[in-house]
């Protein structure tokens, strides 16, 4: 007759600092998560978890993850999970520790000593392909292993959450807001808010207020890159985003039509007034390649958006380069109708291959601490 060792509460408390939560991305160890482990002698487990609300999507998840886990752990026969709800007390310290010890609200990204890059994508007209560009190019550069955030501030014409295939809803701790993820993004859109598809209907103070809690209220945690999928032309939100994130860099989508093209380069013309970098304009919907054959054909012209970028390096006296053409398939526009970017599910189409290279040429090189200060002084001899 073989006995079994049952396990110490040490080795399943260690076991548990693997277990993250699935929205926060952090150990639920170390968000005091964990409300008890009991230990039998026959090995048997039960732990206790806190939920941060009582109506937490992810709590089937985290229950899995946590048996998962402690299942692994030698001597463990079984493994009973219960959940419990934190106190306003609990929320309020979880809220604290989230932002550092900051109890008022700040944009992260407007911090001088901010390591994100946030790129605003802008056009001029609608029906360009905007947020196909912004939703892509944001999953190819999660996909290369960058921490990668997506704002859909198209407040009348939000599509981001579709185009990624989000369903599931904010929740809240607090007045804290956890975003939703799909693809490894971490995506916040008004329409997550909305029923239905009812519009939008507000006024300038209220255009600003939503993308400052979009950007304050939100726990986006340590992202490489935020992506701010912007309205066509220079309104309101334009300017809010030049205001509440002063190094945001632009980035201009165009089609190669000329009347396009003009309109686009008036939206990268704000920068002048808003002191913005443009760094660089990509034109979509480039040309259409017939099928089975190499024959190019320029469906909405040529050259739209080579004078983008000519016209603003002019205006702006710096460099604005055309990024990358981008062909217009069908399989883009189809991926975005299925909730699955189409870099990730049609990684060899030409289209994606171009998506690919514009996100290298912006985000290519890993982020490091070259001009950051490290706060050491040379030790004394």
């Amino acid at each position: 007759m073989s006995s079994t060792t049952a396990p110490s509460t040490e080795e399943v408390h260690a076991a548990l600092t693997k277990v993250q939560d699935p929205e926060i991305h952090r150990p639920i160890t170390e968000l005091d998560m964990v409300k008890s482990v009991d230990v039998a002698d026959d090995g048997s487990v039960d732990v206790g978890i806190y939920l941060t609300v009582a109506g937490c999507p992810m709590k089937g998840r985290i229950q899995e993850d946590v048996s998962n886990a402690v299942r692994e752990v030698s001597g463990v026969t079984g493994v009973r999970v219960e959940l419990d709800v934190m106190s306003e007390e609990q929320r309020k310290a979880l809220q604290a520790k989230l932002r550092g010890g900051q109890a008022e609200k700040e944009i992260p990204f407007a911090k001088p000593n901010s390591l994100t890059r946030v790129f605003a994508v802008a056009s001029g007209k609608g029906g360009v392909g905007k947020s196909s560009v912004t939703v892509n190019l944001a999953a190819a550069m999660a996909e290369s292993g960058k921490k990668v955030g997506v704002v859909d501030a198209d407040i009348y014409g939000h599509s981001v959450p579709r185009m990624l295939g989000v369903e599931q809803r904010p929740t809240k701790v607090e007045d804290m807001i956890m975003p939703p993820t799909a693809h490894d993004l971490k995506v916040i859109s008004v329409g997550m808010f909305t029923q239905g598809n009812q519009p939008v209907v507000w006024r300038g103070p209220m255009l600003h207020r939503a993308l400052q809690q979009f950007l304050s209220d939100v726990f986006w945690g340590d992202l490489d890159v935020l992506l701010m999928d912007l309205p066509p032309g220079t309104g309101d939100i334009a300017i809010s985003v030049a205001q509440l994130v002063p190094s945001a860099e632009l980035l201009v989508v165009t089609t190669p039509q000329q009347a396009a093209a003009e309109v686009a380069e008036r939206a990268g013309g704000i920068s002048s007034q808003t002191h913005q970098r443009v760094s660089g304009v990509i034109e979509n919907m480039s040309y259409f390649v017939t099928p089975g054959t190499d024959v190019r054909t320029p469906l909405f012209g040529e050259g739209g958006g080579q004078a983008v970028a000519d016209g603003l390096t002019r205006s702006l006296g710096a460099d604005v380069p055309l990024l990358g053409q981008i062909p217009l398939e069908i399989g883009l526009r189809e991926s975005g109708d299925a909730g699955e970017p189409y870099v990730l599910s049609t990684p060899d189409s030409e289209a994606s291959q171009a998506l690919r290279k514009i996100s290298e040429e912006l985000v290519g090189r890993p982020r490091g601490l070259s001009g950051m200060q490290l706060g050491i002084s040379p030790a004394a001899h």
